[in-house]
């Protein structure tokens, strides 16, 4: 019997940081796995390094622009039905917008043919909340988009809601593309020695950390408001990635006098070693499909501050991981932040429960599902 044949398609950089897991995990079971990208620049041969030996598989590239307006995508979509019409592929897992509808179109005439296609969202840009320009061009690309599309996957309780309205036979959600909370619950450190490398050398200090890309979404600005509100040398913000926004956040943190107190990292490869030398960790972002840099935290024992949008509150409650607020309310960030401050005992307990939620989203828990819902999808043929 022919061995089922998959085709992942994604951006470099998306199957590098997390599709790798799931691409090893159905070659062990005997699919055929290939992998269609598009480029960002740097993770080729990072991408290619994490898939030798057994696990070597063609990935093959097409010329696609996250801006879905760019003329380069045309050309991308020609490149993806070659790819897809020659493959012979049992199974076609697509993921991100751009992506997911270049994907999909592509694979029209084979869908016909009996292969699968199934679309895995991320983090819908239409939620509640969201701006109304993302409603009105989002969310009717996506219903439309529907028809060609066999199983669509989520990752938040929210999306897989709205899924639900749109015409198609099987909507799954999975708990994230997963992280192994192994790693992150058993670091251990010099804490001491860690934060004197970060730049805090203050022995009583309190750091705040946040991890992600320096941009608009991320929100991370709130948080520089809200550390200058509080009006403690004492409270440090340190920041962890790279992104358009690092002058405009350096600036602020100069313009409110915090800049010796704010601590911009760039792109960081020890980030389980960073969250063990926090005493808490802040997401504050404007939308979030799920948010892995908070669960990995969370599985490091640090509470955390959170905004109260999308896929973010299917693990952060009030009170009990952290506390929630509003991504544009400086004053209940700064209120959130001021309480753990002044008590170690809840931050401690807050830690503790945060371990066990993580749990929830261990890889392994991503993969069993994510390996059972293509297995049925095939068996269906």
């Amino acid at each position: 019997m022919r061995a089922k044949k998959v085709l992942f398609t994604s951006t470099n950089a998306m199957a590098y940081h997390f599709l790798i897991p799931h691409v090893k995990s159905l070659i062990d079971e005997g699919y055929i796995v290939e992998l269609a990208c598009s480029n960002l620049d740097g993770y080729d041969e990072l991408l290619r390094s994490r898939l030798i030996g057994a696990y070597k598989s063609t990935i093959h590239y097409v010329r696609l622009n996250r801006n879905p307006f760019k003329f380069s995508n045309i050309k991308g979509y020609f490149e993806m039905r070659k790819i897809i019409s020659t493959g012979r592929y049992d199974l076609i897992s697509t993921n991100e917008p751009v992506m997911g509808l270049v994907t999909r179109l592509a694979a029209r005439n084979e869908r016909k043919k009996g292969t699968k296609v199934s679309y895995t969202a991320h983090g819908f840009h239409f939620f509640k909340g969201a701006p109304f320009k993302n409603w009105i061009l989002y969310y009717p690309i996506e219903r439309f988009l529907a028809r060609y599309t066999d199983i669509i996957i989520t990752i938040n309780k929210e999306d897989h809601n709205r899924a639900l309205k749109f015409k198609i036979n099987k909507i799954e959600q999975i708990p994230g593309i997963g992280i192994d909370t192994e790693k992150y619950s058993k670091v251990v450190i010099d804490k001491a020695r860690k934060r004197r490398e970060l730049g805090v050398t203050i022995d009583e200090a309190f750091v705040i950390l946040s991890v992600g890309e320096l941009n608009e979404n991320k929100n991370h600005e709130v948080i520089i408001k809200a550390v200058a509100k509080l009006n403690n040398p004492y409270v440090f913000y340190v920041i962890c990635g790279k992104g358009k926004l690092e002058n405009y956040l350096k600036d602020l943190a100069k313009k409110l006098g915090v800049d010796q107190q704010v601590k911009l990292l760039g792109y960081r490869k020890d980030i389980d070693e960073i969250c063990k030398s926090a005493d808490i960790f802040a997401f504050p972002s404007k939308r979030e499909g799920l948010g892995l840099a908070a669960i990995e935290a969370m599985a490091t024992g640090l509470p955390i501050i959170t905004s109260n949008v999308h896929g973010i509150v299917d693990y952060s409650t009030d009170g009990v991981t952290g506390y929630i607020c509003n991504p544009t309310d400086v004053h209940s960030f700064a209120q959130a932040i001021e309480r753990l401050l002044k008590n170690d005992e809840l931050r401690i307990n807050m830690g503790i429960q945060n371990m066990q939620i993580a749990n929830k989203f261990r890889l392994e828990a991503s993969i069993g599902k994510l390996k059972k819902i293509f297995g049925e999808v095939l068996s269906n043929e």
